[in-house]
């Protein structure tokens, strides 16, 4: 879940993390893992990722740790020195945007081409191009360098440092981020990447080269024996730009069911999170009932994952691995897609995954945990919720659907006759998704948190509910200008004159077009 909370162009954590974390960590969660953490500064996303230091001290440490503080909670340390338990666990998601860095937002000077496996530009392999599209994909994304050998060692040693980072913050472990077309996905892509050497996609073993050098240089260079290690994986990332659906589906369902099972036999990775999408087909992006159907394909693909690690020889495991941490199986890890408490039962009744990922549904109901105890407490019990004749208005969750992020007035005419002559642009459409969400996160991001630690559950339960309807206020348009034009920003919170500057320049651009444009009118009537 990417917050988009930091500094303009990257930087620690701050007050704001704080908050947003600290807000899921009070209802116990059994694992909270941290929006993207970019191991390099020149290569960000959306301008405020969290951005690992170039260099490691006491001083740069300090957010870090307190970062993972707030993850773990001081109730759940509390909990887990009384009942031997567990507690929440703290995984860093450490991630390297590769081709996938912006033109203006990715840390680099302007026109300075970002790395990537190959020379392929983001919207180059579109399956439908158009001339808006191909101009929006030009105007945000550069032709990548395509890396060398001693490009690749130095993204080997940044990811390291990252782990190193976690490990002494006091993180409980790191998750490395394969999915959603970013670097470490664009290594296995066959539309991203056309290398001819070690590192090419001609074998599984190249093309998972690169992972296997960061996991073993991780587990070499980390001390803890109990440290986390998982992947976020993606099996949109196995697609060619020029099959069908049908054939394209299940041809990479059976290549990375293929990598998948690989990566098992190291040893040495704890849990494997399924996902899909990049920024070509950006289905991570959009609304759970958009995406419904690739969210079946998801689950039917981590099912089939689930059957075959179940049959897995243990022995068949390699051990060739010196820094093999363990002969264990990886857990699988499903996202995405799961709104109801019947969703969330099923899936694991199923047996669809070991655990399950909720990443919206976490902005829309911070207290999902809770929720899910109490009615496993209650007289109705798990039974009435995955019971097909219960009546969907009996869940908790019911009062929290999807937001609606249709534009109102598209759905008049003549604006819905002239909405349907606008070419659609799949990364702007799910930008407006993102966007909503992203300002969902700051809504709870700038709620104070309560001096109260004792204070009454129900009480913070009908806060968070309050909090959470008056987040269906917000519309597309208004989620838009909030995620871009953030006057609560970290950075002018510290630079007031900074504010004023960026708003007068903003105000301006418009301001000086209208201007253009009524002279240039003016000369056309004379």
């Amino acid at each position: 879940m990417y917050e988009h909370l930091a500094t303009f162009l990257g930087g620690p954590p701050n007050p704001y993390h704080f908050n947003l974390y600290s807000t899921w960590a009070k209802h116990g969660w059994g694992m909270i893992i941290t929006g993207n953490v970019q191991v390099s500064d020149r290569h960000l996303s959306l301008g405020r990722d969290m951005v690992v230091p170039r260099c490691i001290s006491k001083e740069t440490l300090e957010p870090w740790k307190e970062l993972a503080n707030c993850i773990h909670g001081e109730k759940n340390k509390a909990k887990s020195k009384s009942n031997n338990a567990i507690g929440t666990l703290a995984i860093m998601q450490l991630n390297h945007a590769g081709r996938q860095s912006s033109n203006f937002l990715g840390g680099r000077a302007p026109f300075v081409s970002p790395l990537a496996p190959s020379a392929i530009r983001v919207g180059s392999t579109s399956k439908e191009p158009s001339l808006i599209s191909e101009a929006v994909h030009r105007i945000l994304f550069q032709t990548p360098r395509s890396m060398t050998e001693d490009d690749i060692d130095q993204v080997v040693d940044e990811f390291v440092k990252g782990a190193k980072l976690a490990e002494e913050a006091g993180f409980d472990g790191i998750q490395l981020h394969m999915a959603h077309g970013y670097l470490l996905a664009q290594f296995v892509s066959a539309k991203a990447n056309k290398r001819t050497d070690s590192y090419s996609t001609s074998t599984p073993e190249n093309a998972l080269r690169l992972l296997r050098h960061i996991v073993l240089s991780i587990r070499a260079a980390v001390k803890r024996e109990n440290f986390v290690l998982g992947i976020k994986f993606n099996t949109s990332d196995y697609s060619s730009s020029d099959e069908n659906e049908s054939k394209r589906m299940h041809e990479q369902e059976d290549i990375a069911l293929g990598h998948i099972c690989d990566i098992a036999r190291w040893g040495n990775v704890d849990f494997i999170e399924i996902s899909g999408g990049d920024y070509e087909n950006p289905e991570f992006m959009i609304s759970s009932k958009a995406r419904s159907s690739r969210q079946a394909f998801f689950a039917h693909f981590s099912s089939r994952v689930m059957a075959v690690l179940h049959n897995f020889d243990a022995q068949d495991q390699s051990a060739s691995s010196s820094h093999s941490k363990s002969n264990s199986k990886p857990l699988i890890l499903l996202t995405g897609g799961l709104r109801t408490p019947e969703h969330i039962y099923t899936a694991l009744a199923s047996d669809h995954a070991h655990l399950l990922g909720f990443g919206r549904m976490s902005l829309l109901c911070p207290g999902l945990p809770t929720v899910l105890r109490q009615i496993e407490a209650s007289d109705v019990g798990v039974g009435r919720y995955i019971n097909p004749t219960t009546p969907s208005d009996m869940t908790p969750l019911h009062s929290l659907p999807e937001p609606d992020l249709t534009l109102s007035f598209t759905q008049q005419w003549p604006w819905s006759w002239l909405w349907t002559l606008i070419p659609k642009i799949k990364l702007v459409g799910a930008g407006v998704g993102m966007a909503w969400y992203i300002a969902a996160a700051r809504v709870w991001a700038t709620t104070r948190r309560s001096a109260n630690e004792n204070e009454d559950l129900k009480r913070q339960q009908m806060k968070e509910n309050e909090a959470a309807s008056d987040l269906y206020r917000m519309g597309p348009l208004e989620a838009l200008v909030w995620m871009w034009i953030w006057t609560r920003a970290p950075e002018l919170q510290q630079s007031p004159g900074l504010f004023m500057g960026l708003f007068l320049f903003a105000l301006g651009v418009p301001v000086s077009f209208f201007g253009l444009y009524t002279l240039y009118n003016s000369f056309t009537l004379i």
